[in-house]
């Protein structure tokens, strides 16, 4: 099949859900949620070979919460929190017994503008995220480098992927810089993939059924427990449906690397 729903009732529910990412031994799932008090964060756990306990997941962070992302080696979830209009990046260690430690701050850009949808390549060592630019510009996709300390480096801004729509929500395709990310305008998002973050190599929308234009398809995350398998989130799905915004599994596209593509690999 093309796509299935993911943990109907329990993930994708009646309510709005948003980006949705699973731990490397697969076993937990941590959702957005979109409820009375804004976006918060979920989690639930495989039970009899299906996601169930679904509960809410404090991040010590006042204000909102959303854009969850395990690392790959399940060691970290990154995720975007703080008051309406101050989104920031967080990252929180992940505990042997799967709780979160404290919430430490991803600073960047001293805090002047928004950022969310934060994203770690395979090696851990650069990060993908949006920033909202101000005076009407909207959200862009950045990458910055990161050390072993979560210390980050100059972001520098994808030109070749943005646009005057809003790009956010991106996700690596492994350390060549191939990326899938959303691009939309308010009511309206496609996911996207290139071959190469930098250059816009075979930039496209995604040749999915329920991916076209006048929708909402969005969120993108790789499954770290099954690689060539991906979330997303999506209202335009015909069928099954739950709510409004649902979370769906498909195969992660085929998109073909570009030579070079990341500045300074060896």
């Amino acid at each position: 099949n093309e796509y299935g729903i993911e943990g109907m009732g329990v993930v994708s529910t009646r309510a709005d859900e948003g980006r949705a990412t699973i731990s490397a031994d697969g076993q937990r799932i941590v959702f957005a949620r979109h409820g009375e008090d804004g976006w918060g964060l979920r989690e639930a756990r495989v039970v009899d070979g299906r996601w169930q306990q679904a509960q809410a997941l404090a991040v010590g962070v006042a204000g909102e919460a959303r854009d969850p992302y395990f690392s790959r080696d399940g060691r970290w979830l990154l995720f975007a929190a703080g008051r309406e209009g101050k989104l920031a990046l967080y990252r929180a260690a992940v505990e042997a017994d799967g709780r979160l430690g404290p919430a430490q701050p991803m600073a960047g850009d001293g805090g002047r503008r928004e950022e969310r949808g934060p994203a770690l390549s395979t090696d851990g060592r650069q990060l993908l995220f949006a920033r909202q630019q101000g005076r009407g510009a909207g959200w862009d996709l950045f990458v910055a480098p990161l050390d072993a300390q979560g210390v980050r480096g100059p972001a520098t801004a994808l030109t070749a992927l943005n646009s005057a729509d809003d790009e956010t929500d991106g996700d690596w395709l492994g350390n060549d810089g191939a990326v899938v990310f959303s691009r939309g305008s308010g009511a309206t998002a496609q996911v996207w993939s290139s071959g190469c973050a930098w250059t816009g190599a075979s930039l496209q929308p995604l040749g999915l059924s329920f991916n076209q234009t006048g929708g909402w398809t969005g969120a993108p995350v790789i499954d770290n427990a099954k690689p060539g398998e991906m979330m997303v989130a999506s209202s335009a799905a015909k069928a099954p449906r739950a709510g409004g915004v649902d979370v769906y599994r498909l195969a992660v596209p085929k998109v073909a690397a570009a030579a070079g593509c990341v500045p300074g690999a060896r």
